[in-house]
């Protein structure tokens, strides 16, 4: 491919919303290009890069057994009611009428559609296992598009969907994919790590997320400093044991606290540590109001409270339905006394507590010597804080650390989450209809494409590995002017093209300063410039992640390259 003939508009400036260097590099080495907030386009090299990531994610489904097709991205609402996820999902599903009035939604997700596909195709167990995949655009309408690729409005996805008669069976084509997906990532050359996930939306049990490792990623994972333990914090349990003080029990007192609203504030005006105070947050889960309450010095996690009452829906409480339920706004709640309308659950280091301090439901006052039991009661103890860095490793091994993700896969067992709902069952060896089990699994391959750029660049621009850049080799003419350059380069381009190596050849009559600033920040891995001792049939070949770079004689270029590429 000759540069001069190409669409391939470089930038020297970073573009004004670019936070991060993924964002920034791949608008400035023209690979993508913005056309309204979260939405890209690929420009020739972009297009590139996500077929070479395509193609390592075509080869390892089909090696793991499933079948690629493509679904239709607009899909009738009446299949997402069937779910009940027309409700559920949110307004990040981009809806809309078309000229008969009639609902659809953009696919955000294909778990109705090819649902309702299998229910209609697929009647006996002889048919089954079966598991089918796309590579489709996704559509989900983000409240606060960020970070280029990471986080859009529109975006390349990698779906498939599995569908069996047994949970023996299900495991196995899930393990596959589990297999599948981390050779996909590896492949890539990236550096990840498999973690126990949360199902969400989704819907099923058993699930995992593939995170690639980088400071910008939105996700916190806990690992184990000593095993190969790792989580989405989100779901990594606390096996903390809380010790019970035999201090002897005080007297509950109702004190003022002016002004004070915040756990630390209450703590320091009262004069205990932030660990001796009960923090109380109200939470309406799916109709009913639930009172959390946790140590002052932990935080709520709000995907174990929705685990804990397998509830549809979970969001904090409202002002409005604070006072009326409580009579006080949110920096003076407590459980002592607490309408019957709310029931009151706690983490287990909350039953620890002795002569602890919460709030007393009235604005500007707490009560202190709180003791659970005594004072208020729980209904449950449950697991329901964030894991901290420090704690337990939950398989036992280690402590906790933390480190950023990018979530660039997921792998979920749903069961009969949707085939139940959408009725899609078969005829079994006994001739009795029985419900499909289902697995999803899916990969953002743009997400792939940006997370690579993260963990492949340097202060010039992106270093590719060569499994997935647009091509293996860049061949500058670095004065195309000059006959002996010209002609040796272009001899050059011809031999490359002839043994089979992707070549992006640089005839531009631009300055070599432009074209080695270009190439740097285009990031092809290797390098071959024609330059001043092509009259003697030398080039100068360099690698692009090293540096590396050394004089050889023109008729060594293919077997260097090749020797380079193994």
């Amino acid at each position: 491919m000759k540069q001069s003939e190409m669409l391939l508009p470089t930038l020297r400036e970073v573009p004004a919303d670019a936070e991060i260097k993924s964002h920034q590099l791949l608008m400035r080495a023209g690979y993508i290009r913005q056309i309204a907030s979260g939405i890209y386009s690929y420009l020739p090299l972009g297009r590139k890069v996500l077929r070479k990531v395509e193609e390592i994610v075509r080869e390892e489904m089909d090696k793991a057994g499933a079948h690629e097709m493509l679904m239709a991205a607009m899909q009738p609402a009446e299949l997402w009611k069937e779910t009940g996820r027309w409700n559920t999902f949110g307004p990040e599903l981009m809806r809309l009428h078309d000229r008969h009035d009639r609902e659809f939604a953009l696919g955000a997700t294909h778990e109705e559609v090819i649902t309702s596909i299998i229910r209609d195709e697929v009647n006996s167990y002889k048919k089954l296992p079966l598991t089918v995949y796309q590579i489709q655009s996704k559509f989900r309408d983000e409240k606060r598009p960020r970070f280029g690729l990471l986080r859009g409005r529109e975006f390349l996805m990698k779906d498939a969907y599995s569908f069996h008669e047994s949970y023996e069976c299900l495991d196995g084509t899930y393990q596959k994919m589990f297999d599948a997906y981390s050779n996909i990532f590896r492949r890539c050359g990236l550096n990840f790590r498999a973690v126990v996930a949360d199902s969400g939306a989704m819907g099923g049990k058993d699930t995992h997320e593939f995170m690639v490792l980088s400071e910008v990623g939105e996700d916190t994972i806990a690992y184990s400093d000593t095993s190969s333990y790792a989580a989405n914090i989100e779901m990594a349990p606390v096996i903390t044991t809380y010790e019970k003080s035999d201090e002897s029990l005080k007297e509950l007192d109702k004190v003022s606290t002016p002004d004070q609203k915040t756990m630390k504030q209450v703590a320091d005006f009262l004069g205990h540590e932030l660990q001796e105070g009960i923090k109380a947050i109200l939470f309406k889960v799916d109709e009913a109001f639930v009172m959390v309450l946790t140590r002052g010095d932990h935080e709520v996690n709000d995907v174990k409270l929705k685990n804990l009452f397998d509830a549809g829906y979970i969001d904090l409480a409202t002002e409005e339905d604070t006072r009326r339920l409580l009579g006080t706004g949110f920096g003076s709640l407590g459980p002592i006394g607490v309408s019957d309308e709310v029931e009151v659950v706690a983490d287990f280091a909350v039953e620890a507590l002795v002569n602890a301090s919460c709030g007393a439901n009235e604005e500007g006052y707490h009560y202190t010597n709180v003791n659970p039991g005594r004072d208020f009661e729980v209904s449950k103890y449950a697991d329901l804080r964030f894991i901290e860095e420090g704690d337990p490793s939950p398989d036992g091994e280690g402590t906790i650390k933390f480190a950023r993700g990018i979530e660039v896969g997921h792998v979920f067992k749903l069961g009969k989450f949707y085939t139940d709902k959408m009725n899609a069952s078969f005829l079994n060896d006994q001739g009795k209809a029985t419900t499909m089990l289902m697995g999803c699994y899916g990969i953002g391959v743009s997400r792939t494409l940006a997370s690579i750029v993260e963990q492949y660049h340097d202060d010039n621009g992106i270093t590719w590995p060569a499994n997935v850049a647009p091509f293996q080799v860049h061949l500058l003419s670095l004065n195309p002017k000059k006959e002996e350059q010209l002609q040796l380069a272009d001899q050059l381009y011809s031999q490359l093209q002839e043994a089979g190596i992707e070549v992006l050849y640089d005839d531009r009559k631009e300055r070599a300063g432009v074209k080695f600033a270009d190439s740097d920040l285009i990031g092809i891995p290797l390098r071959i410039t024609v330059g001043k001792q092509a009259g003697e049939g030398v080039v100068e070949f360099k690698v692009r992640a090293s540096g590396e770079q050394s004089d050889i004689e023109s008729g060594q270029v293919i077997t260097k390259i090749r020797e380079m590429l193994s």
